[in-house]
């Protein structure tokens, strides 16, 4: 996410501080407990085929596997029609989102070398669809040269504690992330990221050690990020599902419970809680940003960005909902 410094999953930095949370240790073969969710050495499974995972094209509340709904008694969902889009139309409906990366308020343009351009999202199929790859020419961008190309897209509307905020999604199959988060806008005393979901499509050969895996994780994270007012806290979670994220459409979602407590899912299912050691309390934008990291660099041959067919890379949403709670009729 935005100039996010990344570290070993589970190691969250306060102050320059080390600080341990409830998670685990991940490889390419293991993760360890979560509690509700997955035992050690245990793999997150589900089904196989994308066409089980939510199919319909309306939907009266959130997606839940049997047994799943959350849905507090006496307690209906309603749809937040300004943050959600089943990309039925033939372009982006700029009335809900932004697709220059500055402006209202933003003003990044993306992480070097991957630059963020409009033009790079489009309406494929009914999908969302943000393609990646080679600048015509390399662009220096306040003394910052840029190679590749991204793309962000903003919710124009803010999120709210007590709202539930899911995507269905696919992610590309190159060095460049997929994600889908939320964030508020500057305030120097609080400035909060939720990092829904955040993957890779392939392992960089220069990745840090760290990274192995990230082609194969639901990833979240709860930053409180650091101004001149106050330090960096990041707490973090994930979990290993059963296929590679550029696989297959999964939906991820996270319901802001309150500002003491934001639950996560993967397709349908209930797999872990962050429980926020500041107040998360906010009105909070939708982020779809496709980037590139310093922690999972482009090869100097360009690597997937720049060899691999356009059908891999493209990062695709097939739908965006967003709920809040009202009282049952």
């Amino acid at each position: 996410m935005e100039n996010t410094i990344k570290l070993p999953i589970g190691v969250p930095v306060f102050g320059g501080r080390v600080k341990s949370i409830l998670s685990f240790v991940f490889s390419a073969s293991i993760i360890g407990s979560l509690v509700g969710c997955t035992s050690t050495g245990e793999e997150m499974h589900g089904h196989d085929n994308e066409e089980d995972v939510v199919s319909m094209t309306m939907a009266t509340g959130p997606y839940f596997q049997s047994g799943e709904d959350i849905t507090p008694s006496g307690k209906v969902w309603e749809s937040v029609d300004n943050m959600s889009d089943e990309f039925s139309t033939a372009t982006i409906d700029t009335a809900k989102w932004q697709l220059e990366p500055v402006g209202n308020g933003w003003n990044w343009i993306g992480r070097p070398p991957g630059l963020f351009q409009p033009e790079n999202v489009s309406i494929e199929n009914g999908k969302m669809t943000v393609t990646v790859g080679v600048l015509d020419q390399p662009q220096t961008i306040n003394g910052k040269e840029f190679k590749y190309k991204g793309a962000i897209v903003r919710s124009k509307n803010p999120g709210q504690v007590g709202w539930y905020y899911e995507t269905k999604m696919k992610a590309n199959k190159t060095e460049m992330s997929s994600t889908f988060w939320l964030m508020t806008k500057y305030d120097c005393h609080k400035k909060l990221e939720l990092d829904i979901q955040e993957c890779v499509g392939v392992v960089s050969p220069d990745a840090d050690q760290w990274a192995t895996g990230w082609d194969r994780i639901f990833h979240s994270n709860c930053i409180h990020r650091q101004t001149t007012c106050v330090d960096k806290l990041q707490l973090q979670n994930s979990v290993k599902p059963f296929t590679e994220n550029h696989q297959r459409y999964f939906v991820y979602a996270a319901w802001w419970k309150s500002k003491d407590e934001i639950q996560f899912f993967l397709d349908g299912k209930y797999v872990y809680s962050i429980h926020p050691e500041v107040d998360w309390d906010m009105p909070a934008f939708l982020q779809m940003a496709i980037e590139t990291y310093d922690w999972n660099p482009v090869p100097a041959n360009g690597g997937a960005v720049a060899s691999a067919p356009v059908s891999d890379r493209k990062t695709q949403y097939e739908w965006i909902r967003t709920w809040k709670l009202n009282d049952a009729p």
